[in-house]
């Protein structure tokens, strides 16, 4: 009877050859040629310099820029390897404690918004790593980011709507907004001076 150890040791080596080598170097391979900016982690760069990924979310904390949802990468951007979820339920006084700190913090920043503040500015996802945020979170900020740049409400919002990523699919999701793409228009955008209404008539 022939011994099963050389035919197992064949496949276990032809396994290893074609599922540990072949095929990662072939998605690899199709990967950078087909998706390079995907496959090399969607970094952004200004002048030459990294100054995130559009996949990861990071903490933005000056009241020039939009900021983001709770991420499980602050205080170091760009941390994939923080990724995970808060893991405490809605009962948790940690959680009750988080929350209630971040609703200070945007009043703290925006004392005259008297807006209710949307669930994602103040929450966590299961990754932890959201680089979006929904349309009403960005338009809840926009008066405070206007305020800080002197620049008029409708220019900031009009750069919301024009970086507005619609539903995967037109229909799962929600429109949001990419905050690291939102706050480099930002930095782009010069202020512009809202046109004089005219005089009333005497």
């Amino acid at each position: 009877m022939m011994s099963p150890i050389r035919p197992a040791l064949v496949v276990f080596s032809a396994l290893t050859l074609i599922c540990g080598v072949i095929y990662p170097l072939a998605v690899t391979g199709i990967g950078a040629a087909a998706f390079p900016a995907q496959a090399g982690g969607s970094i952004v760069e200004v002048n030459g310099k990294a100054v995130g990924s559009t996949l990861i979310g990071q903490s933005f904390t000056s009241p020039h820029y939009f900021w983001g949802r709770p991420s499980a990468t602050a205080p170091m951007a760009n941390n994939a390897a923080g990724s995970s979820g808060a893991n405490q339920g809605p009962l948790n006084p940690a959680l009750l404690d988080a929350v209630k700190g971040r609703i200070d913090a945007l009043k703290a920043a925006d004392p005259a918004n008297t807006q209710a503040i949307p669930v994602d500015l103040v929450t966590a996802s299961a990754s932890g790593l959201d680089p979006e945020i929904s349309l009403a979170a960005a338009r809840y900020q926009a008066n405070r980011v206007a305020a800080a740049r002197k620049m008029p409400a409708e220019q900031v919002l009009a750069l919301i709507d024009t970086h507005q990523r619609k539903q995967y699919l037109g229909f799962f999701g929600e429109p949001r907004v990419n905050v690291l793409a939102l706050n480099l228009a930002l930095d782009q955008a010069k202020p512009m001076r809202l046109a004089a209404a005219p005089a009333d008539p005497q």
